[in-house]
């Protein structure tokens, strides 16, 4: 269950999309690829120019990270880390404020990844009023790329 800071629950916000995908590997492949924010760009072309404040490769509980999607710049903060299990952090631009949530569950034939956005602000109204669906095929192809890299090894 994704753990959503109040401004964030579904209920409260403008646009919601859920993916999730069960997938045949375990969450400690999963996890590399989810945190390892530096090398997004390499397997989601639609990422760009991802910098984590401090350096390093690596999200962790707290890290400030500034990356290009769609040719947005976002600001973002980890919320939430608890490792092989769960990531979230918010997302800011102009006209968007959202909530992005990872929930890895593990099975016992692999890990189901869940994968939630909430978002408000005017961009974010605009963008699902033109393309209400475009939220959820993006999330179903970031896990089938994630699917992918967690099947050939550690980043």
């Amino acid at each position: 269950m994704i753990r959503w800071p109040d401004r964030y629950k579904p209920e409260e916000t403008a646009v919601h999309a859920r993916t999730g995908l069960e997938m045949p590997v375990s969450p400690e492949a999963v996890w590399p690829w989810l945190v390892r924010a530096q090398l997004w760009p390499s397997w989601c072309p639609e990422f760009a120019d991802v910098v984590i404040e401090g350096g390093g490769p690596d999200l962790r509980p707290g890290s400030r990270f500034r990356w290009k999607t769609f040719g947005v710049r976002l600001d973002s903060q980890v919320e939430e880390f608890v490792e092989f299990e769960r990531i979230a952090w918010t997302a800011r631009a102009t006209g968007i404020d959202a909530y992005h949530a990872w929930l890895i569950e593990r099975m016992p034939a692999g890990c189901r990844v869940l994968t939630e956005e909430n978002q408000n602000g005017m961009v974010a109204r605009l963008n699902n009023a033109l393309r209400p669906k475009f939220m959820g095929k993006m999330q179903r192809v970031w896990l089938e790329r994630l699917l992918e890299r967690a099947n050939g090894g550690p980043p």
